[in-house]
């Protein structure tokens, strides 16, 4: 069944690498009779086939990954548009909204100035159309994973023979979770992304393409963008510092240089946008420790990503990884490390999500590709199956599953031809739906808002109030006809529940948005738009 048992993979790598060492042994012993030459260049023929692969390579991931963004067209998180996109908007066009995260500081404002770029040049040559805005964003995402990918095919290659990088490689691009998530804007995408380019710098046994200055700079830079990030390379820093021979000299030209340079850029960027000093990750750890900010927003038992989290975003790649690790655990023991750590330190935070672990995925494909190329009778069939299971899932979650949330901004976009005489509110969970990066017009909008409480007792947020006593609320809020809002966005579970607010109004969409629906998020989603007149006037007019 098996090409090669764990035994024998390990006795191969032993026996190259011991005849590497020999042929430069010999290399040694020789040179003194030998005149002090360079080597002679590798043939024209060589180069240019590495020259071909390499292209054959990125133009098959630039196409796979551009393919990608457009056929993800759901939500996932709301982060992917409050926390980036939203941002952007709000620095460029001046209107929009900053959610509580900006308000007290514990976000940095490095990630969403990349695209507060794209869109200051969009404005600036008059091409600022809210599909551009949307996109472009997303596009540029693509591109820098479709980097990524020819990175990590070419860091296989180095580490082993051109059989597993190839399976390893597949493994890495038929991910559902990864395509689901690396051309979403969101901090995780960007993190998973980095992980996956500094590990091809990371200086790995037998690697030839590491670069300490290199891998450590975007080690900083995923800092900067999420300091999280800081878990999964941790075990790798150490691992790194204890390998090197001059362990004083890492230190002092490498770690404090780039760690400091890059604390004092992403200050001096929040510093100019907070408009006072400011130090966004001391208050990002303070506000998350102190005031257990993340529990808020739902908790988890520790063996959640045991037994749901890490399963998940494997999917059918599970049981290869397994049997990988079986055969590479010797080699690639560090990476074993690194993925047991950050599982371990995220079990031990009561608030868990997919998305915090999504960066293990690069790590986890290595032991993957040596499992598949390890395969004899039923490589072809474990591909098929890989292939097919990842697709599946992949278009689903992709271009079904949650995708009302998209879809009705559109509907709402349709508003902005008279942005004065309309005003939407969204009665649902709140961050449901993007807001102005996905509208573009300075439409009056509103949602129902549910910042945390940071010490303030018998706090309750506009979100609960509303759902204790949904009726109640409305009529507290608008208690005539008139200042009630032209259109509402609602989930079809609430319909029922406010129906006889909804007297005055008339349901002009009905859009799907899931087939999993779920307490408050139902699978529907309705717009209501209110009657020119109310109804007790149009009575006494018929």
């Amino acid at each position: 069944m098996l090409r090669l048992g764990q035994g024998a993979y390990i006795r191969e790598v032993d026996q190259r690498e011991r005849q590497s060492v020999s042929s430069l042994a010999e290399f040694h012993l020789d040179a003194g009779s030998l005149p002090s030459v360079a080597p002679p260049p590798p043939p024209c023929g060589e180069n240019r086939g590495r020259r071909c692969e390499v292209l054959r390579v990125a133009v098959f991931s630039v196409i796979f990954r551009v393919v990608n963004c457009f056929l993800v067209q759901s939500s996932f998180i709301p982060d992917e548009y409050w926390q980036s996109v939203e941002v952007a908007h709000h620095m460029v066009f001046n209107y929009g909204h900053l959610t509580w995260e900006w308000k007290e500081g514990i976000r940095g404002f490095t990630y969403p100035l990349s695209f507060a770029v794209i869109y200051k040049i969009l404005h600036w040559i008059h091409c600022d159309s809210v599909y551009l805005l949307i996109w472009l964003p997303r596009l540029l995402h693509a591109l820098v994973a479709a980097f990524a990918d020819v990175k990590f095919f070419f860091l296989i290659r180095t580490l082993e023979d051109r059989d597993i990088a190839k399976w390893a490689f597949f493994c890495h691009m038929c991910s559902w979770f990864t395509w689901f998530c690396c051309t979403r804007t969101i901090s995780n995408s960007v993190e998973a992304t980095i992980a996956c380019l500094a590990l091809s710098y990371f200086p790995l046994p037998t690697s030839k393409t590491h670069s300490s200055k290199k891998y450590l700079s975007l080690v900083a830079l995923a800092f900067i963008v999420r300091p999280t990030a800081l878990i999964v390379w941790l075990p790798l820093l150490i691992y790194h510092f204890w390998q090197d021979e001059n362990k004083l000299r890492l230190v002092v030209d490498n770690y404090i240089p780039i760690g400091a340079s890059a604390i004092v850029i992403s200050t001096i960027i929040d510093s100019v946008f907070f408009e006072k000093w400011i130090f966004v990750q001391f208050n990002f750890l303070k506000i998350n420790v102190v005031h257990s900010v993340a529990d808020f927003y739902g908790t988890h038992p520790w063996h959640w990503y045991l037994i749901q989290g890490f399963p998940v975003i494997m999917g059918s790649h599970l049981p290869f990884f397994f049997h990988g690790c079986s055969l590479a655990f010797r080699r690639y023991r560090i990476l074993l490390v690194a993925i047991a750590w950050t599982i371990g330190i995220y079990s031990l935070l009561p608030h868990k999500e997919f998305r915090f672990i999504y960066p293990l995925l690069p790590f986890c494909m290595v032991f993957c590709g040596v499992s598949v190329a390890n395969m004899r009778v039923w490589r072809r069939a474990a591909a098929c199956g890989l292939l097919a299971t990842n697709l599946l899932i992949a278009l689903y979650t992709g271009l079904i599953h949650q995708r009302g949330a998209l879809d009705v901004m559109g509907h709402v976009r349709a508003l902005c031809h008279n942005v004065s005489e309309f005003d939407v509110l969204f009665l649902m969970p709140c961050h449901s739906t993007p807001y102005y990066s996905h509208v573009h017009c300075p439409l009056k909008m509103r949602f129902l808002e549910c910042p945390p409480n940071l010490g303030q007792p018998g706090y309750v947020d506009e979100a609960d109030r509303f759902y204790n006593d949904p009726l109640l609320w409305l009529r507290t809020s608008f208690p005539n006809v008139q200042s009630r809002p032209t259109h509402l966005v609602l989930f079809d579970v609430l319909e029922k529940e406010i129906s006889a607010f909804l007297q005055d109004y008339i349901k002009t969409a009905d859009i799907f948005h899931t087939h999993f629906h779920q307490g408050k998020v139902g699978g529907r989603i309705f717009i209501y738009e209110r009657h020119q007149q109310p109804r007790e006037q149009l009575g006494d007019n018929v």
